[in-house]
C-alpha cells in the first residue's frame, strides 16, 4: 500500500442518466444534496454500446452547468474511431477534462465490436487525439475480471491500460480489503503506482446487490450474505447494518492508504452521504 500513500485523496460519485422524468427528478434531487460535499469529481456512465449517450451527455452537461466536474464514461466496444472522436471533442468543447474509459459491453443481439478491442485501445486513441487534455481514469478488478482466464492475465491487462496513458483507476466495488491490498501491491511489483481509488457500493437492498455482484463478478462474503438472508424484509435493519459493515470497509481502507473513495450512487444520496458524514469527510 506504500505506493498509494503518497496521492492527494480524492472523491468521487457516480451518477447514471435517468431515462424518464421521475428519475430525472431522483436524479437532481441526489445531485443538489450531494454537491455541497465538493467531491473532486461526477462521473457519468455509459450504456453498452453507446445506448446511453444523448442522456449520458445531457447529464454531464447538467452537471457542468451547476459548476461541477463531470467525468463522463466512454466505452469503446461497439464504437468507432469516428464517434469517439466526435464525442471527444464535444466534451472538450464543454470544458470538461476528465474521462472515464472503459471496454464495456456489446449490447444484445449486436455482433460488431467496432474500432477497438480493448480499453487499452482506447486510452491510448484518446491520448493521440487529445494529448493531455483528459485525465483518463481506467477500471481495475481487486477480485478479477469476470471474463479473465487467470488473475495474471487481468493484471497484464490493467498494466497496459497504465503505459496506454492511464492517470488513475476506480476499481470495481468489493467488501473484502484484503482483495484491494493484494491487488495494490501486485501492481506496484509490477511498477505500477498510479492511484488506485476504491470503488464503494453502499448495501441498501439484498436482491439488488446480489444480482449486481453476479453480473460484475463482485464477491459478497458469506457472513454478509447470511445476516442480509436473516434480515428478510425487515428493511431498516437491514440498511442499518449495510451502512455499518460499508462505513467500516471505508474506514479501514482510508486508514491503510487508500487515495481516495468512489461511491456508486445508484442515483440515491442518502446512503452515501451518511457513509460521508460518519467518516467526517
Amino acid at each position: 500500500m506504500e505506493s498509494q500513500k503518497r496521492h492527494p485523496r480524492v472523491f468521487s460519485f457516480e451518477f447514471f442518466p435517468p431515462k424518464s422524468e421521475e428519475a430525472r427528478a431522483a436524479f437532481e434531487a441526489a445531485f443538489a444534496q450531494l454537491a455541497p460535499l465538493d467531491p473532486r469529481f461526477f462521473s457519468v456512465t455509459f450504456g453498452a454500446g453507446g445506448s446511453t449517450r444523448e442522456r449520458t451527455l445531457d447529464t454531464v452537461s447538467e452537471i457542468v452547468r451547476q459548476g461541477k466536474a463531470a467525468a463522463p464514461h466512454l466505452s469503446c466496444v461497439g464504437s468507432t474511431r469516428e464517434g469517439i472522436r466526435e464525442i471527444l471533442a464535444t466534451y472538450k468543447a464543454l470544458g470538461v477534462r476528465h474521462i472515464v474509459a472503459l471496454r464495456g459491453d456489446l449490447p444484445s443481439g449486436m455482433v460488431d465490436p467496432g474500432d477497438f478491442r480493448y480499453a487499452s485501445e482506447l486510452v491510448r486513441f484518446i491520448r493521440a487525439e487529445t494529448g493531455d487534455h483528459f485525465h483518463i481514469e481506467v477500471a481495475a478488478y481487486p477480485e478479477v475480471h469476470p471474463q479473465a482466464t487467470s488473475a495474471e492475465e487481468d493484471l497484464a491487462h490493467f498494466q497496459e491500460k497504465v503505459e496506454a496513458g492511464a492517470d488513475s483507476a476506480i476499481t470495481q466495488y468489493f467488501y473484502n480489503a484484503d482483495a484491494y491490498y493484494w491487488f495494490v501491491d501486485a501492481c506496484t511489483a509490477r511498477g505500477v503506482s498510479i492511484p488506485i481509488v476504491p470503488g464503494i457500493m453502499p448495501i441498501t437492498n439484498h436482491r439488488q446487490l446480489l444480482r449486481f455482484s453476479e453480473a460484475c463478478g463482485a464477491e459478497v462474503p458469506r457472513w454478509i450474505r447470511r445476516r442480509l438472508e436473516d434480515f428478510g424484509d425487515d428493511a431498516e435493519s437491514l440498511r442499518s447494518f449495510g451502512l455499518d459493515v460499508t462505513t467500516a470497509l471505508c474506514a479501514e481502507l482510508l486508514a491503510e492508504g487508500a487515495p481516495g473513495l468512489h461511491f456508486y450512487t445508484l442515483n440515491r444520496a442518502a446512503p452515501a452521504s451518511l457513509i460521508w458524514e460518519r467518516l467526517g469527510l
